[in-house]
């Protein structure tokens, strides 16, 4: 395809398959996208896979942290197409992977045969062939090690229910890689007029390590192949399919997600804090100042033509955040937290206090903390939080925070609870949230289970949004930044 030509209805619904798929793995990809998209593709060589990868991912991802999840799209998606891949046919034009495909190789021709004399050659012959190509940085022999390695060594059974983790990892242990690296080392030293210096060999083992790091995805790339093949595309992509960052559900993230959870959060605060900061400054126009409008109205000879007003000088609330830090919900109480601290140069001021059955007041860990995560730290292990058995108890807490700093709460104070309503069975004491409601500018609940869980068991939730101005569901930085959108 050349740079003037238009792509083909065939290629059109291919990649309109793809943004399909993109959209279900929660990247957000606007029709001008998909159009910027389907131009770039006509200015690249489509049978190089590198330059048509990378020219969908420069106009569909906007965000680093969702690189990840194009990533894992794109391989599946187009998984079955292989290196030298025409996309001029549709999704049923994907070649299946057939016996010539698996076939071993021959030796002597350095490359993938379609004989049987690969079935006779011996790991140290294919280990031999193995060194080559990676001192030669042969990609053509690395593509054809890799489909052998993996016929070989994988173990690779239709139908059975194993992930492509077990048999990546069986593959490169009967490869032995770190062997071959080294051994590559050792033949740079010996080849070398004199001893490398140390940079040298710094830049010779980078070389090797990134030969070994193509050849570790073409196995990748040859078992992913297999699996869409046996399994489908479709549940390829679902098996793989991770959430973004954005969508991670605070209650079970695990540690990996909640590290991804932690890097997403700067860039949100810094996009939240200035979007209050917009929204403030613009705000509605106030009453008609006659004084000024008289005024204006001399250079119009007395009229009023140019009518003035008085702006309102934007109010900045000030937060009470009382958050539930019992096992079950203390992720989510941490990265609110976090996050109202992150923009509170928003507020007027900020006071934070946490509870399981008892309560107490952390702002004072927060107060000239550059790190946030340090006072986080801090909360969970110096807060006073227990009262009895450390077992939720929100109608106790909710007692005791009333009784002293119930007199607090002005009509300037948005009262922000965060937790899960679940309450042991304990009394509700419910008539606390009203009377806050009564003295606060706003009482929301953010509650982190999803809105089925709700007034389940023994969650009560309902009991105390009655009186708030609103519940809503924040089980991922995505719900928590919509949220923080209300708040005025």
């Amino acid at each position: 395809m050349t740079s003037t030509e238009v792509p083909s209805s065939p290629m059109l619904e291919l990649l309109s398959g793809f943004i399909v798929e993109l959209r279900a793995a929660g990247l957000p990809v606007s029709l001008t996208e998909n159009l910027d998209a389907m131009e770039a593709i006509t200015h690249i060589p489509i049978e190089n896979r590198d330059a048509f990868k990378y020219a969908l991912a420069a106009t569909l991802v906007k965000n680093n942290s969702h690189w990840r999840a194009f990533d894992t799209v794109f391989e599946v998606y187009f998984s079955l197409r292989g290196s030298e891949y025409s996309l001029g046919g549709g999704v049923d034009d994907l070649p299946e992977i057939t016996e010539d495909d698996e076939a071993p190789m021959n030796p002597d021709a350095g490359g993938a045969g379609a004989g049987g004399a690969g079935e006779a050659m011996s790991p140290e012959q294919m280990a031999e062939m193995l060194f080559q190509a990676m001192r030669n940085g042969d990609d053509g022999l690395m593509r054809a090690l890799a489909r052998q390695a993996v016929t070989r060594f994988a173990g690779m059974e239709p139908g059975r229910p194993v992930g492509g983790t077990y048999y990546l990892y069986r593959t490169l242990r009967n490869l032995d890689l770190d062997g071959v690296l080294e051994r590559l080392m050792e033949e740079a030293q010996e080849q070398s007029p004199s001893p490398l210096t140390q940079l040298e060999e710094r830049l010779e083992r980078d070389e090797f390590e990134s030969r070994i790091d193509r050849m570790k995805k073409e196995i990748e790339a040859e078992i992913r192949r297999r699996l869409v093949a046996d399994r489908g595309v479709e549940a390829m992509a679902k098996t793989l399919r991770k959430p973004l960052p954005e969508d991670v559900d605070f209650m079970h993230a695990n540690r990996e997600e909640l590290v991804g959870l932690r890097k997403a959060m700067y860039p949100l605060t810094r996009k939240l804090a200035v979007r209050l900061a917009r929204k403030r400054r613009h705000g509605r126009k106030g009453p008609l100042d006659f004084r000024a409008t008289v005024r204006q109205s001399l250079s119009y000879g007395g009229v009023p033509a140019d009518p003035r007003f008085r702006y309102p000088r934007p109010s900045k609330p000030e937060i009470f955040v009382v958050a539930d830090i019992s096992g079950s919900v203390a992720a989510f109480a941490r990265f609110t937290l976090q996050l109202v601290y992150a923009i509170s140069g928003q507020f007027s001021r900020v006071r934070s206090f946490v509870f399981i059955d008892g309560i107490d007041e952390v702002t004072r860990f927060f107060e000239g903390v550059e790190d946030i995560s340090v006072a986080i730290h801090r909360v969970n292990t110096e807060a006073d939080v227990v009262w009895v058995d450390g077992h939720s108890d929100y109608g106790h807490a909710f007692e005791v925070f009333w009784e002293k700093y119930g007199r607090e709460i002005s009509p300037k104070t948005t009262v922000l609870i965060l937790g899960d309503a679940r309450n042991n069975y304990h009394a509700s004491q419910s008539w606390v949230i009203k009377e806050m409601s009564k003295k606060a500018r706003h009482v929301y609940w953010l509650n982190p289970e999803p809105k089925a869980y709700w007034d389940t068991g023994d969650s009560i939730v309902s009991d105390y949004g009655a009186h708030t101005d609103g519940v809503f569901e924040c089980r991922n930085l995505r719900q928590l930044e919509k949220f923080v959108d209300i708040l005025e």
